[in-house]
Formats: structure tokens, C-alpha cells, sequence
């Protein structure tokens, strides 16, 4: 296990979205860029010195590529105040060095505590299930297309990025949303649960959320193996929908334009999340007219629906956020956020029709 740290000096604050700002800081060998979290490092100014973790900026990732601010060990932010120990109790990322504590969305401080202390079910609200954070946006955009007035949320699981505050997506979708829910080791989120279980309950009784997405953040791990891929926590979402009698429905990952073979057609990565983990049956959304063949045999268990995407195209190009999957957009690769925009459509048509009217 490596930490390659690195020591550089500020020289220009670049972009800033919520809850992240990006960097130009010298080090040794030249200029990197960097990103910085406010809400744990502090401030940083242009001459202050910084203290670095630049392995995934080496390792050339592509939705990890900056060096991350770890301190700024010469302007110290200030302790919170003495009144703010008993806000919160939940340690997310814990036991490494930025750990966060923060105050869960049903701790016995939170204004939430006597909504959530006996919540044990979600009402059978529609719950759209998918792999990637791409597929956030595209899923919106399904669900706007044909119940406009809907209350979207977004529980955000912890197999990408661990800050809510790295995705400039969910920047962009404030708004859009009623509200993120980060939970298990994620954090920054508009509320903080412990489990998937807790941020539904969270989404639907805090957030008062008609259709809820569950996904990973950005930068989700895979190692080209069966089993060895973050998003294989998808099929255990739809089992916690199931458990709490939500109606869940799954974005499958579908592409024609995926250069590996594992990826064409219906992803390797939901076949095993959803014939495989998943335990409980789910809506599984195949958009019509696919202009290749897909293989449904092992997702038997499930009940597959056929979903029309007329209009969908139009809904995809109206996204507030840009589109982009493994840095394909809309034109390069339809299907994918066609297969995504086909599920929220699903769960628009699952709603009750007040949901549903704009």
C-alpha cells in the first residue's frame, strides 16, 4: 500500500463548485493541478503550502486525476465550536486520517430523529437502481420527461467517490433534486445515514422523494473480473428497496459503443449485480429498439419490461449537467443513457398520477 505524498506551494485557485476547489500548486517537479475540500482541509489561498496525496494523479485516472489536498499544515482551520460535540456522532471514512463526523439523519440530535426513530417502510415508492454516477442525470431526465412535478432523490453509496462534493454533477443538479443522501462510508451529502436502508427511509420521510436513485459516486472501481467491481453493491440496493417495500427498478447497463467486449450489449456488471445479488425481483427496464441483440437469460428471475423511448432523446438534451459515461456523451454512446432515461420513465409511470402532473 502506497501514499505518494508530495509538498507544493498554491499558485492559482482554479474552478470552485460546492464543496470542492480546484488548485495549481507547485511541487518539485513542475506544476500539478489539486483539489481541495474546504469543509475538511479549510480555505486554501494562493502562498499557502499544502501537503498532498498525488497517487491517482500519477496513475493518469481519469475521474481521480488531481492531487488531493490533505492539509494545510501552516494555516490550520479553527476547532468547531464547543456546542457542536453532541451534533453529531456518525465517523464516516473512518479511521483514516480525514475522517468526518457528522450528524446522521436519524441520531437522537437530529431534528429528523422522531420521523425516522419507528420508519421501518418506504411506501412502495419506485426506487431506480443502476451501476455508474453517469447514470444519474439520465435517470432524472427519464422521470422529468413524463412526471415533471416528481420529487427526485439521490442516495449516493459509497463504491466511488467517498465526498459527495467531488461530483460536479450533483453540483449541477442542485435544484433538480429534492436532495442527496450520502451513506456507509460517503459523506457530504444534504443529509447522513448509516446504510442504504436508513438513506431510503431518509429520501422518503425527510426528503419526501416520489421516486428515489441509488448509485455509487464518481470514480467507480473494477477490476475486470466477475465479482471484483464496486457496482456489484446495485443488486444488494434492490434487496434493501425489497426489504423496505419499495418497488425497485434497475437501470441496466447497456452500450453498443463500449470498445470491451464485457461491457456490449447488457454490461457483465448487471448481469452479475441483478442475476446474481440480487435476491429480490426488480423492474428490469430494456429500452425499445435496440438496434442489436441483448441476452435476458440470466435475468430470469426479474421481470423485464420493454420501455418506449420516444421523447426521451429530446429530455437527455435538455439535462441541466453534461452527459458523459467513461468520456463518451450522448452522441457517442445513446443506448446508455437511453437504457438509464427508459428506467426513470419506468418509474415515473409507477407513480400515482398527482406525482405525475407538471
Amino acid at each position: 500500500m502506497v501514499v505518494r505524498w508530495r509538498s507544493g506551494t498554491v499558485t492559482a485557485i482554479g474552478r470552485r463548485w460546492h464543496g470542492a476547489v480546484t488548485l495549481s500548486v507547485d511541487v518539485a517537479s513542475g506544476t500539478v493541478r489539486a483539489l481541495a475540500y474546504p469543509a475538511l482541509v479549510g480555505e486554501p489561498e494562493v502562498g499557502d503550502r499544502v501537503l498532498l496525496n498525488v497517487g491517482a494523479l500519477e496513475m493518469g485516472l481519469g475521474t481521480g486525476g488531481y492531487a488531493l489536498v490533505v492539509a494545510l499544515p501552516d494555516r490550520l482551520p479553527p476547532d468547531p465550536g464547543p456546542s457542536s460535540r453532541d451534533l453529531g456522532h456518525l465517523v464516516k471514512a473512518r479511521y483514516t486520517p480525514l475522517q468526518a463526523i457528522v450528524l446522521g439523519v436519524d441520531e437522537e440530535a437530529s431534528p429528523h430523529h422522531a420521523v425516522l426513530a419507528d420508519a421501518s417502510d418506504i411506501g412502495g415508492m419506485p426506487v431506480v437502481v443502476a451501476d455508474l454516477h453517469s447514470a444519474l442525470p439520465a435517470i432524472l431526465a427519464g422521470v422529468r420527461a413524463d412526471a415533471p412535478a416528481a420529487r427526485v432523490a439521490y442516495v449516493m453509496t459509497d463504491g466511488g467517490a467517498l465526498p459527495a462534493w467531488f461530483s460536479r454533477t450533483l453540483d449541477g443538479l442542485r435544484g433538480h433534486l429534492a436532495g442527496t443522501v450520502t451513506v456507509g462510508q460517503a459523506f457530504g451529502g444534504d443529509l447522513e445515514a448509516s446504510t442504504v436502508h436508513s438513506g431510503l427511509l431518509a429520501a422518503r420521510h425527510v426528503l419526501g422523494a416520489d421516486v428515489t436513485v441509488v448509485t455509487q459516486g464518481p470514480g467507480n472501481l473494477g477490476t475486470g473480473t466477475t465479482w471484483g467491481f464496486s457496482g456489484v453493491a446495485a443488486g444488494e440496493a434492490v434487496n434493501a428497496v425489497a426489504a423496505l417495500g419499495g418497488r425497485p427498478v434497475g437501470a441496466l447497463r447497456i452500450s453498443d459503443a463500449d470498445p470491451r467486449p464485457r461491457h456490449r450489449g447488457i454490461s457483465h456488471h448487471s448481469l452479475t449485480a441483478y442475476g446474481k445479488v440480487a435476491l429480490a425481483p426488480a423492474d428490469l427496464v430494456i429500452p425499445q429498439g435496440l438496434p442489436f441483440d441483448v441476452d435476458e437469460t440470466p435475468l430470469a428471475r426479474h421481470r423485464v419490461i420493454h420501455v418506449p423511448i420516444d421523447g426521451l432523446e429530446r429530455a437527455l438534451k435538455a439535462s441541466p449537467v453534461p452527459l458523459s459515461t467513461m468520456a463518451r456523451g450522448l452522441d457517442e454512446d445513446p443506448w446508455y443513457f437511453l437504457a438509464s432515461a427508459a428506467a426513470g420513465r419506468h418509474a415515473a409511470a409507477l407513480l400515482p398520477p398527482p406525482s405525475r402532473r407538471s
